[in-house]
């Protein structure tokens, strides 16, 4: 399975740098150090631009112009940016519309905690939208930390309680899963992101976007362990100060049998990622996962593409 081993743009001094230049001057004067900033990564980072446009061509199903890579990236580096906001000041710098919340409401007052199962896809740091609407819900995020060390610990500084809410996977499975355990039983919200595999971790291939591609099968074993109701979660960016935090129940409750456990996978995984392929089709440019999704083979010395002057896969 290709993994994603994505470069953590910039370091520890550009990331708080960008951050204290944020917090001083404000949101919308920041937002215009986006465009260089897009640019440059747009002008350096060749393998994201190739996997943006091959995921676009799939999404969008037309010539992908240099125009489409560059929105994509910009978008990706807004919801960045947003995430300093969403943390150190909540959401009183957005508009963050929520769908599915009676829903959400209604499985947490039965106590049992409730599973958030999200994709890269928009912001989910939106999540902290909730604060205001369930504040005696916690919400407990698991992410590993040791992928973005040096944005993590940015973040982790200006919002100390949430980073001290975080389960970091990087603490290997028995470690996650009790924790999430304990956090089910005390009623919380448990959430984490489902559509990117690491190195050594199962996964499980289903359709996804006219390709068989690859998905990570342990969020839904743990889902099957913990026994709460699972619902999908999605942060969607719609432009300027908007987001939309979408609730979707999936199931009351994930059962994997022993007896045709790989099937029963499939099932729930492609049932997921059928639903992925949806919010992709809604919002084509809300996706950022920048890395060869579907592991196709790039030659390196393949011709530029007429529409984007970048390379193309091979089509054998």
């Amino acid at each position: 399975m290709s993994h994603w081993q994505q470069r953590e743009g910039g370091g520890r001094f550009a990331i708080w740098l960008i951050r204290t230049i944020a917090l001083r001057i404000g949101r919308k004067p920041t937002r215009i150090l986006l465009y260089p900033i897009t640019l440059y990564f747009f002008l350096r980072r060749a393998n994201e631009r190739l996997a943006s446009r091959l995921y676009l061509e799939r999404v969008l199903g037309r010539p992908v112009t240099h125009r489409d890579i560059f929105h994509h990236i910009h978008l990706f580096a807004a919801t960045l940016l947003d995430r300093l906001f969403f943390l150190a000041r909540g959401e009183r710098d957005f508009r963050v519309e929520v769908e599915g919340l009676a829903e959400l409401d209604e499985r947490l007052r039965a106590g049992r905690g409730v599973f958030l199962i999200g994709s890269h896809q928009g912001s989910f740091e939106a999540l902290r939208a909730l604060g205001a609407r369930c504040p005696d819900v916690p919400l407990r995020v698991v992410l590993d930390k040791q992928k973005t060390p040096a944005l993590t610990a940015v973040l982790e500084a200006l919002a100390p309680d949430v980073g001290a809410a975080v389960i970091d996977a990087s603490l290997g499975g028995t470690s996650v899963a009790l924790a999430m355990a304990e956090s089910a039983a005390n009623g919380a919200m448990l959430a984490l992101l489902a559509d990117r595999g690491h190195q050594g971790e199962a996964s499980r291939i289903v359709p996804f976007l006219g390709s068989p591609a690859p998905f990570p099968v342990g969020p839904w074993l743990l889902a099957s362990a913990l026994k709460i109701p699972v619902m999908l979660c999605m942060g969607i960016y719609l432009g300027g100060d908007r987001y939309r935090l979408i609730f979707e129940p999936f199931a009351e409750s994930i059962d994997i049998p022993r007896a045709g456990r790989a099937a029963a996978l499939d099932d729930i995984v492609g049932q997921y990622a059928s639903r992925i392929e949806h919010y992709c089709r809604a919002y084509p440019f809300n996706w950022f996962n920048f890395y060869d999704f579907w592991q196709e083979t790039v030659p390196a010395d393949e011709p530029a593409a007429a529409s984007t002057g970048l390379p193309r896969r091979s089509d054998a």
